[in-house]
């Protein structure tokens, strides 16, 4: 299981958390009878999300509005500030007028049955899920579905009551069944002389589904098909129909293939557009600015096709600013030839963004565009938008400018060749002057940076090389150079610069926002550390900067893996929006995203947004752009989210591929998720992500304490916890569905050196239930201990 993304695709609320006397003052919801506010004013966020948390699952408009009183005039109001908080990622929409707490499940929601696990527990899904990465795990258990008449079954839809049990875990209890789920299910199909059997992709999917004469629909064996399962009664096979043909197995690339599938991204383009595309042509200079005398370079990875981003760095020869610099950062023009409601724009917000996965890019523009005339490739003439950038001596920015140019870039460089320009101070030509006049400026702003204080998590990133026939050859940790970090600062200086230009000119953008931590999982996370001997700090004032201190004394106790872990979990996923709540990560007032036109749909917007400021010619933002800019900014946060979880799933099954030859190897690992059911945990060779149950983790009984993120045995009083570094034996590799199954072979260990104080052995059970008189000696009543699971 993959735990929640955390975005820098690395979220801050209008009112602290209420102090207790205030909890006690909140209004219920109605059905508990709770009195109205009179207030004179909307609610505050916080406000909100305590009455959202009160509620049994979602919420109507109409209850929010009477709980605070709000009338009138002022329900307009209501709705544009809930409207705010979704787009903020604060609250999540469920219907036309009904919401709930983002990020967490209610307490009564549909689940889908998705497969029956091999205790006979049944392994479920939100209905209609729509979020990044894996569903939260949700059990049903044997016990409670068997009370159930008729007993539910793989596909059927139940109304039930969700209880969290750990990292993005639940438990379940049925209230009532509800049909059918409207989930379809992606499988092989092995034909045989009866039909045909469908073998699932889907992790959580564990069992086949047998598909009868008559239902295959034209499935060959092989094919990778869309079913449908069908009704049964009891304990019967499931069966389903084919409903729709997606590929083959044996196709090249089937890995990423069921990635793409199983989230419904597009993958061609519409031969119309193509043919448009082809007919698009490199503008003139006209009335754009000649930087193509400009030794404007790209630094990009050795790998990349398209290139969105140019820089230049010169020392500034103005008297009155010694030691200053003049960076230029030049993007691409994409908005010259992607206008405004026109067909590539449209294909191109139904995209939202490129999505780059092991074996290929699926592009959100047609090669003719994202690899050509809009790709800054070197000594060919290509438009752009370019910002020029004053900074004095110690790297503060001391003023901007935008212009629409025509570049011709000098160099196409990959981050390790300017790496080893800017450690070879000797080698000569333009373009090494043009590095290290970049080196140069990026360590003046350098002592900016500092000051900021972003949150520096710095967690390691690795990289799937395939051979020629697309297995996987080795994984590789990406090196992180001072190259890299000089690109990264600069884009972040031109986005900061974009976003300034745009408010001052009051034109109607799209914020990338990071608000700041949840305070209630600021709580846990703050618990959390105390236990293992950090500190941090109490109250609505917390900045990057607390945790990165926490982050350097970690480094010098070696627990900076278990604790980013820990940082990570805090923080909230960013979001477009075009309400500004500044960027936490970066530790930023406001953030826009403008460098990467190509393979970003929200850096579309801002360019044309741009162009209207600076008056800069034809492209520029329409009314209705703007007026849609809010609608187009949850729809591209969905479609992120939905590119992550492909990018995932996609990894997921490369590496259970690479590995499923190594069953019995022992790993080193880490501890990633605690939950009721069990263990998973992190390989530190290839980060691949596994699970242990809890039933294999010993001859003891684990019992899972919560707010620790650990558990516990019940004789021994050993401890495994998140971040905990762990040795585990591969016991299961599963490429179609990209599940590992690990088994644990480090012992627990003592609860003092986990950090947990007081962490006690569970005394035996006793049974205080009185014998009844004349009852048999030996009879049956409570086991005096717990079984182990």
């Amino acid at each position: 299981m993959n735990l929640p993304i955390v975005s820098a695709n690395h979220k801050e609320l209008n009112a602290a958390a209420m102090t207790k006397s205030d909890r006690a003052k909140a209004p219920k919801s109605k059905k508990a009878g709770a009195s109205k506010l009179t207030r004179t004013a909307l609610p505050s966020r916080q406000e909100i999300l305590d009455f959202l948390k009160t509620g049994d699952g979602d919420t109507a408009r109409r209850e929010i509005a009477r709980a605070f009183d709000v009338k009138g005039d002022a329900r307009a109001d209501l709705r544009r500030l809930l409207k705010k908080m979704e787009e903020e990622g604060h609250i999540d929409r469920k219907g036309p007028k009904h919401f709930a707490q983002a990020g967490v499940l209610p307490p009564v929601a549909p689940i889908d049955v998705m497969s029956i696990d091999e205790d006979g527990d049944l392994v479920c899904m939100p209905a209609g899920w729509l979020g990044d990465g894996e569903p939260p795990y949700i059990r049903l258990s044997a016990r409670i579905a068997a009370k159930q008449k008729p007993p539910p079954g793989v596909g059927d839809r139940l109304l039930a009551r969700l209880k969290p049990a750990g990292d993005s875990g639940y438990d379940a209890d049925i209230i009532r069944a509800i049909g059918k789920g409207a989930h379809r299910f992606l499988v092989v199909y092995r034909s045989n002389k009866y039909g045909g059997v469908g073998e699932p992709v889907e992790r959580r999917v564990r069992n086949n589904f047998i598909i009868e004469r008559g239902d295959e629909a034209g499935a060959k064996d092989g094919d990778l098909v869309w079913i449908e399962a069908k009704p049964i009664r009891g304990n019967a096979p499931n069966k389903a129909r084919v409903r729709e043909i997606a590929g083959h197995i044996d196709a090249p690339n089937v890995f990423s293939l069921i990635a793409l599938a199983n989230r419904d991204i597009p993958v061609e383009f519409p031969a119309a557009l193509m043919a448009e595309a082809e007919k698009a042509e490199q503008p003139n200079l006209g009335n754009r600015t000649d930087l193509r005398e400009t030794p404007l370079i790209t630094i990009d990875p050795e790998d990349a096709r398209d290139h969105d981003d140019a820089v230049f760095a010169t020392p500034d020869d103005n008297p009155d600013n010694a030691g200053g610099f003049k960076v230029i950062v030049a993007i691409a023009d994409v908005s010259y030839f992607v206008r405004p409601d026109n067909a590539l724009d449209r294909e191109a917000l139904k995209r939202g963004n490129s999505i780059y996965l092991p074996d290929r890019v699926v592009p959100m523009l047609p090669e003719r565009l994202s690899n050509n005339l809009c790709s800054l490739r070197e000594g060919e003439d290509r438009p752009c938008i370019a910002v020029e950038l004053t900074l004095d001596a110690e790297g503060r920015k001391l003023g901007h400018r935008f212009v629409r140019a025509l570049m011709r870039s000098a160099a196409k460089l990959s981050y390790t060749e300017t790496q080893a320009i800017i450690d070879d101070a000797q080698a000569p030509s333009p373009v090494c002057d043009v590095v290290r006049h970049l080196y140069a400026a990026y360590q003046a702003r350098l002592k900016e940076r500092q000051k900021r204080a972003p949150l520096d998590l710095d967690l390691p990133e690795r990289r799937i090389i395939l051979d020629a026939n697309g297995k996987v050859k080795r994984i590789e940790i990406r090196e992180r150079f001072d190259a890299h970090r000089l690109v990264e600062e600069f884009m972040i200086l031109a986005n900061v610069a974009a976003t300034e230009t745009l408010e001052k000119a009051r034109i109607p953008r799209i914020y990338r926002v990071h608000d700041t931590p949840d305070t209630e999982k600021l709580d846990t996370v703050r618990n959390y550390l105390n236990d293992l001997g950090y500190t941090l700090v109490k109250g609505g004032s917390i900045r990057p900067g607390n945790f990165n201190q926490i982050l350097k004394l970690a480094e010098a106790r070696d627990e900076k893996e278990m604790v980013s872990e820990v940082v990570l979990r805090a923080q909230r996923q960013a979001v477009y929006a075009t309400e500004n709540l500044g960027h936490f990560g970066l530790n930023l007032g406001r953030y826009a995203h403008f460098t990467s036109p190509i393979r970003r749909y929200a850096d579309l917007t801002v360019h044309r947004a741009l162009i209207k400021a600076c008056n800069l010619g034809e492209g520029g933002q329409t009314e209705k752009e703007a007026l849609s800019l809010t609608d187009t900014a949850s729809q591209i946060s969905d479609y992120e989210r939905r590119a992550i979880g492909a990018e995932r799933e996609s990894t997921d099954r490369y590496l259970a591929s690479y590995l499923s030859g190594r069953i019995g190897v022992e790993f080193e690992g880490r501890i990633r998720g605690v939950t009721r059911f069990g263990l998973f945990v992190s390989l530190d060779e290839t980060g691949a992500d596994g699970f242990i149950p809890m039933r294999t983790l010993g001859f003891e009984y684990f019992r899972f304490e919560e707010s620790l993120h650990a558990v516990i045995g019940d004789t021994t009083g050993g401890v495994y916890r998140l971040g905990q570094a762990v040795t585990v034996r591969l016991a299961e590799a599963t490429p179609l569905t990209g599940g590992l199954r690990f088994e644990m072979v480090s012992d627990a260990i003592p609860a003092n050196k986990a950090g947990i104080s007081g962490a006690k052995k569970r005394q035996p059970f006793k049974s205080t239930t009185k014998k009844r008189k004349g009852a048999r000696k030996g009879g049956a009543g409570k086991k005096a201990t717990r079984s182990r699971r």
